[in-house]
């Protein structure tokens, strides 16, 4: 139970710690500060992107698999999914919450709807949820999965679309709540940080990190920038530099090649050249100022050989132009 201006309540509170079922949630985890779940959920799955598009839904289905009103946007992304079994909890009840809390906290409401049954075109109908998903699916397999599909037992939906301007930046809050079935509630929360990504100060960080390498044995080093067609790192790398060191001094058992991307343009030698030398500036960087052991790191270059977008386009060859750990 929280205690809240001397009342004892049982209602989610936004902004504190939870403590009581920690111990019950899978591995790896970790809440995000801005929502507190709702009293006896557990967290079955959780991915954590630094840097992705998100689109917010705002509006109901207008047609086949259609919502017209969104909100496009992109920066960190905190997708966890909730479980509450074996109590006699409705999705109702556990929506009433989190509505609650966000009102209290001073989020603006975007959106909101519930549904008791599979009919609808509003927010928070499963008809809604269903356009949503597909639109910004689960790219990690796991626990989420019961309300990606749903099943043809499943009670009521509803979801809360909600905004709050902060000092760190723009942030939105999606919260999706079913009733999978009499006994278990799901609920998935999308919490989307654009403030980075608005900016174009987008920079890896430790946990992102972490959450990457454990799911993709990789990840891309956001915020290490180089002067144009060198390989020397620009000042701004800084921060991107102590997110990875911090990550690397926690991890001291883990070993990574450092690799480096480019775009296609030019020829393959001058690219396999420049990605191989961007990434030796980053090792030697790693190991000279922040006395990362040498045994840990080994650069290579692919130059333009694993691109991740089409380098038909600007956007898609700066997205190339990368440089990625990938661990041993």
């Amino acid at each position: 139970m929280l205690i809240r201006n001397g009342v004892m309540t049982a209602a989610l509170v936004v902004g504190c710690l939870a403590g009581s079922v920690q111990a019950q949630d899978v591995d790896g985890v970790v809440e995000h500060p801005m929502i507190e779940r709702y009293p006896g959920q557990v967290i079955a799955w959780q991915h954590i992107e630094n840097y992705m598009p998100y689109k917010v839904a705002v509006g109901p289905v207008t047609g086949y698999r259609t919502i017209s009103d969104w909100i496009e946007t992109e920066g960190r992304v905190t997708r966890t999914f909730y479980k509450l079994e074996g109590e006699e909890r409705t999705f109702s009840e556990v929506y009433k919450n989190y509505l609650d809390a966000l009102q209290r906290e001073d989020f603006e409401i975007l959106g909101m709807g519930m549904s008791a049954d599979r009919k609808g075109a509003d927010i928070g109908s499963r008809q809604w949820m269903e356009v949503t998903f597909a639109t910004n699916p689960a790219t990690k397999p796991g626990a989420v999965g019961t309300m990606f599909s749903g099943t043809s037992s499943s009670g009521g939906a509803g979801a809360i679309v909600a905004k709050k301007e902060r000092a760190a930046g723009t942030a939105y809050v999606v919260v999706y709540v079913e009733q999978h079935s009499k006994s278990y509630v799901g609920t998935l929360i999308d919490i989307v940080e654009v403030e980075a990504a608005e900016t174009g100060l987008v920079v890896v960080d430790a946990e992102a990190m972490g959450s990457d390498i454990d799911e993709y044995g990789r990840v891309v080093l956001d915020g290490i920038v180089f002067d144009f067609d060198k390989a020397t790192l620009k000042p701004e790398s800084k921060a991107a530099l102590d997110a990875i060191a911090q990550y690397l001094n926690a991890n001291p058992e883990k070993r990574f090649y450092v690799v480096g991307h480019t775009d296609s343009k030019g020829t393959f030698s001058y690219n396999s050249k420049l990605s191989a030398d961007r990434a030796r500036t980053v090792t030697d960087t790693l190991m000279q100022d922040y006395s990362i052991g040498s045994d840990r790191l080994q650069p290579h270059g692919v130059g333009p050989l694993v691109p991740v977008f089409s380098n038909q386009s600007d956007a898609g060859r700066e997205k190339n132009r990368r440089v990625e750990l990938v661990e041993q």
